[in-house]
C-alpha cells in the first residue's frame, strides 16, 4: 500500500538508549513490524527531529516506547526517563504513546543475532533495531482483534 493510502496508519515502536535509538514500524496493514535504521543520539532537538521525519514518512499513527524494568517487574532510574521521553514525544508530536515492558527484548535480540553469520560489530549495530522489532511484535500481538 504506497504512502498516504487513506485509512492506513502505522505504529512505530522505539528501544531508547543513551547512544542510540534502535525503530521499526508496521507495513500499512499493521500486520508485520520492520526494522529500520538506527539512530544515532546527538541531542534531544536532533533526536525528535530525527524522529519527526520518521514519524512524517511512514504517516505514523501511535507510539510505542520499551520500558525498562527490573526483572521482578519494579520500575527504576531508567523505567523514569522513558517516562519523560514518551511525555515529551507526546507533548512534541501530539500522538497517542504508549510504554511496553521490554525486560527481555535485547536479550532476546542478541540471541536471535548470535544465530546470524552477522559479525559481532555488525551485531551490535543491529541488536537495537531487533530489540525495536521484538517490542511492536510484542505490543501487536498483545493489541490485535480477539
Amino acid at each position: 500500500m504506497p504512502a498516504g493510502t487513506p485509512g492506513y496508519s502505522r505504529i512505530l515502536a522505539l528501544d531508547v538508549g543513551s547512544k542510540r535509538i534502535g525503530v521499526a514500524v508496521t507495513d500499512a496493514l499493521g500486520i508485520t513490524a520492520q526494522g529500520l535504521d538506527t539512530i544515532q543520539r546527538q541531542n534531544k532537538r536532533r533526536d525528535l527531529e530525527a524522529l519527526r521525519q520518521v514519524l512524517e514518512r511512514y504517516e505514523v499513527r501511535e507510539i510505542v516506547v520499551g520500558l525498562p524494568l527490573r526483572l521482578s517487574g519494579a520500575e527504576g532510574t531508567q523505567s523514569e526517563k522513558m517516562r519523560r521521553f514518551a511525555e515529551d514525544l507526546h507533548a512534541h508530536f501530539g500522538l497517542p504513546v504508549h510504554l511496553w515492558d521490554e525486560r527481555w527484548t535485547s536479550t532476546e535480540a542478541n540471541r536471535l543475532l548470535r544465530e546470524t553469520d552477522l559479525s559481532i560489530k555488525k551485531r551490535g549495530q543491529a541488536v537495537d533495531r531487533m530489540a525495536a522489532i521484538l517490542i511492536l511484535q510484542s505490543w501487536m500481538q498483545a493489541h490485535a482483534p480477539r
